[in-house]
């Protein structure tokens, strides 16, 4: 049945949407990815998942910090497949500073890449799933959706309000097979987090390696990073029948982060 079902993944060039990608060509869905890079760039990532899992993948390019290009990442893929039956909203951005002097246009910029980029997508994709009687919304959100850290006004915002935006798309589609579920990853492996470890090794005088092992501990007892292959799998579980019961919910995978 994944033979026929197509995956929309944002923010997959990398990362956590990268490997997320590559789990649900390997589970068998089509896949369009996006991401920053030029087309050509983009699609490379693109030819190569699809070489290495023998699904059908397509590549676009779109800032999703403005509407008209949401719109038009999603009607590509509506144009390349047919249709959205699984969403996954994952581009996210990061900008940390005190409340007090974090600068309005990092607001605005990580509120609409991170927050209302994936409304929009959401909506878009919300009526042909309806008529379909089956879809898959999964947004990524962060441990940040849950709790909170200082200096991330404006990301803890963001994700808290993707969280929200989560359960009531699960409420209100619950009667027509459309699932909406959050993922809350807790310090992952991924390129976002390389300027808080540089900052952290520079201000304790250690190594890069020993910056990441401080800031883990500093939150969580868990020895090592989230593999993005770990939130992947977790992601193509939610898009399975097995999983139709699961919606609304804000599953952390955080090495007890939010245990406290």
């Amino acid at each position: 049945m994944s033979k026929t079902r197509t995956a929309l993944v944002t923010g997959s060039s990398s990362g956590i949407g990268l490997a997320t990608a590559q789990t649900l060509a390997q589970k068998g869905y089509r896949v369009m990815l996006h991401g920053l890079e030029d087309v050509e760039q983009g699609a490379a990532i693109a030819q190569r998942i699809a070489q290495e899992t023998d699904s059908e993948t397509h590549y676009c390019q779109a800032d999703l910090s403005r509407l008209e290009q949401v719109d038009r990442l999603y009607s590509s893929c509506v144009e390349a497949f047919g249709g959205v039956d699984i969403l996954v909203n994952n581009a996210g951005i990061q900008y940390t500073a005190p409340t007090a002097e974090f600068p309005p246009e990092k607001w605005d910029l990580i509120l609409s890449v991170n927050l209302t980029a994936a409304f929009h997508a959401s909506r878009l994709a919300l009526p042909a799933m309806k008529n379909a009687g089956w879809g898959r919304i999964i947004n990524i959100a962060s441990v940040h959706g849950l709790v909170a850290s200082a200096n991330k006004s404006a990301y803890c915002a963001a994700k808290h309000g993707l969280v929200g935006l989560t359960k009531v798309m699960a409420l209100e589609h619950a009667p027509d097979g459309i699932t909406a579920n959050a993922i809350c990853p807790g310090w992952t492996d991924t390129p976002l987090l390389n300027q808080q470890f540089e900052h952290y090794a520079g201000e304790h005088g250690v190594s890069f390696e020993e910056a990441k092992l401080g800031l883990i501990h500093s939150k969580t007892p868990y020895p090592s990073l989230i593999p993005p292959a770990a939130i992947g799998e977790l992601a193509a579980y939610l898009c399975s029948d097995a999983a139709a019961g699961i919606t609304g919910a804000a599953l952390p995978i955080d090495g007890a982060w939010t245990a406290h």
